[in-house]
């Protein structure tokens, strides 16, 4: 097992190489416009996760996955070019779910937001259940006091 944070950095490295040799290298049409937002790395450092997000609809996405599956050895061999380790992590390319993420938490703040907002107007016309102020005032005591005595 590689040390954590030579792994972090491995990781970054894949990235970084990843994205450039897509950008400066890859010429297939099918390619969309895609970011690579990711990578991870096993911890015995023989199986890298590159994330990716692609612009477009969901042909784009499709077409940039065929894509990118058949420039995996190219993009592997780079990396193994330009990192200089023994072995030469196999590269698997998945598509990242944030902006999916980030739609679907945009729509719970919303609704959380509209809810808020009626519990807000409901608040505002609402009035006291019993007495405005229902707490005993030390006059309050005195005059039960004298109840008391006199009966």
């Amino acid at each position: 097992m590689a040390d954590p944070a030579r792994a972090r950095k491995l990781a970054d490295r894949i990235r970084e190489i990843a994205a450039e040799t897509l950008e400066r290298r890859v010429k297939d049409p099918r390619l969309g416009f895609v970011t690579v937002t990711d990578a991870r790395i096993t911890g015995d450092l023989r199986d890298a996760t590159v994330f990716y997000t692609v612009y477009g609809d969901e042909e784009e996405r499709t077409a940039t996955a065929a894509a990118l599956e058949s420039v995996k050895g190219l993009v592997r061999s780079e990396v193994g070019r330009r990192t200089g380790v023994r072995f030469t992590p196999t590269l698997e390319f998945v598509a990242d779910a944030i902006p999916e993420n980030a739609a679907n938490i945009d729509d719970l703040l919303r609704t959380a937001r509209e809810s808020d907002e009626r519990v807000a107007q409901a608040a505002a016309a609402a009035d006291y259940a019993g007495d405005p102020d229902p707490y005993r005032k030390p006059a309050d005591e005195e005059d039960e006091e004298d109840d008391d005595h006199r009966g």
